[in-house]
């Protein structure tokens, strides 16, 4: 099944003669389109925000688009709660989802005023020294055990870091009541890139369970359900995405069913999608500039895994476009390499594609989550620039590539690298 990038290779072309490769490339169209998605999704619900994860691609332009669009954003760090206030998102347009979470991250959280998603039992102490408790807080939830939908197995939340037991969940809201908090609400992330359109729902009764459970036992105020993130999208060309639209409308009914029928009806629901955002909307363009013949056939690009790491991280498939060749029987079998000074920084192993020559432009998918975000500086690689494809076919820098003076800038205390340059 072919799988074709969201920019042919004319506009490439275009773009490639303003930027040199490598860089990441997003398709704001794209991006839009799918924010609207999910907003229809679950227009049900009154209440309803989207949380737009930062982790997945912390870039300003991105996030004012997505605040154009209505979305609010998920934090986790002390940089992203900065980006954040920069781009005038506050109280209830910030959830902080951390964990093990410096002082000082509470803080400025509650400086903001943005919705706390407590993380562990014992941080509640912790936050009333350090910040405050708030009126109002969201509480992860871990409910442990293997997690089945139907005979479809989506992971071993037991096996996660993340959350708190339900026994401790009820200690929590009980121990805030008494310290003066009002409403609650409740978090769950027990899967990650999940492609079934059942995954969402059952995570969604499980919160809406145990929502009632707190109201009927405890008489806590439920605010908010945040199904946090973990909706998939089609890396391998035979898969196919979500149905969003499917997926709403089923929670939708769960929701009557559940929390309507238990007079919860208007708990506003929230989600924390990062990867079905952006994922599908971003692509990293490099370019091939080695061919390799030892015992298998390398190409080698001017991209390395700091511009992409999921694949030298977790052995992720990437599906790649070796643009203008499209069409192009794929009749050669390449493993698909950076210049790391490390034998798992390869985008492709064994991938069947069309003869690649010195100087061809090549894509690679489904970067527009967990892409640049997840870079670093290993051997001394300097991270890409990141360029907006608009709607109208204009394109734009968004990020600048680094420097090596931006790799040396830390050093600024010191005169020995004064004469370093980047000529």
């Amino acid at each position: 099944m072919q799988k074709l990038p969201f920019v042919n290779h004319e506009k490439l072309k275009e773009i490639t003669a303003q930027y040199p490769t490598p860089f990441h490339l997003y398709d704001e169209a794209g991006i839009r389109h799918t924010v609207r998605s999910v907003h229809e999704a679950f227009s049900w619900n009154k209440g309803f925000r989207e949380y737009y994860a930062v982790k997945a691609c912390p870039n300003p332009f991105i996030l004012k688009l997505l605040k154009e669009e209505g979305c609010g954003v998920d934090c986790a760090s002390l940089t992203e709660l900065k980006m954040a206030e920069a781009l005038g998102f506050s109280g209830d347009d910030i959830m902080f989802s951390s964990n093990e979470t410096p002082a000082v991250e509470y803080e400025y959280a509650r400086k903001l005023d943005a919705i706390i998603n407590l993380d562990d039992i014992t941080h509640i102490d912790f936050l009333a020294a350090h910040g405050g408790l708030p009126e109002r807080i969201c509480l992860r939830y871990n409910p442990g055990g293997e997690l089945l939908v139907g005979t479809v197995y989506m992971g071993q939340p037991d096996s996660s870091k993340f959350g708190m037991t339900k026994q401790q969940i009820f200690s929590a809201v009980q121990r805030l009541m008494q310290l003066g908090v009002k409403r609650f609400g409740l978090h769950a992330l027990l899967a990650s890139n999940a492609a079934d359109n059942n995954y969402y729902p059952a995570n969604a009764m499980i919160l809406f369970d145990l929502a009632i459970d707190l109201k009927k036992k405890l008489g806590a105020e439920i605010f908010m359900v945040n199904l946090s993130g973990g909706i998939g999208i089609p890396y391998l060309p035979e898969q196919t995405m979500p149905d969003i639209g499917a997926i709403g409308a089923s929670i939708q009914e769960g929701f009557a069913k559940t929390l309507g029928a238990a007079g919860l009806g208007n708990v506003n629901l929230a989600t924390e999608l990062g990867r079905f955002m952006t994922g599908p909307h971003g692509c990293l363009v490099t370019r091939a500039i080695h061919k390799k013949h030892i015992y298998k056939e390398y190409i080698g690009v001017d991209a390395c895994a700091v511009n992409l790491m999921r694949p030298a991280m977790y052995d992720a498939y990437h599906h790649i476009t070796v643009s203008g060749k499209e069409d192009a029987l794929c009749d050669h079998v390449y493993d698909v390499v950076g210049s790391l000074c490390e034998n798992n920084d390869k985008f492709a192993v064994d991938r069947a594609l069309p003869q690649i020559d010195d100087g061809d432009l090549v894509v690679i998918h489904d970067t527009g989550a967990h892409g640049y975000s997840m870079g670093y500086n290993y051997n001394g690689k300097l991270k890409s620039a990141e360029i907006m494809l608009h709607p109208d076919g204009s394109f734009s820098m968004i990020r600048r590539a680094e420097t090596v003076k931006d790799y040396f800038a830390t050093f600024d205390f010191c005169d020995i690298l004064d004469g370093v340059s980047d000529e």
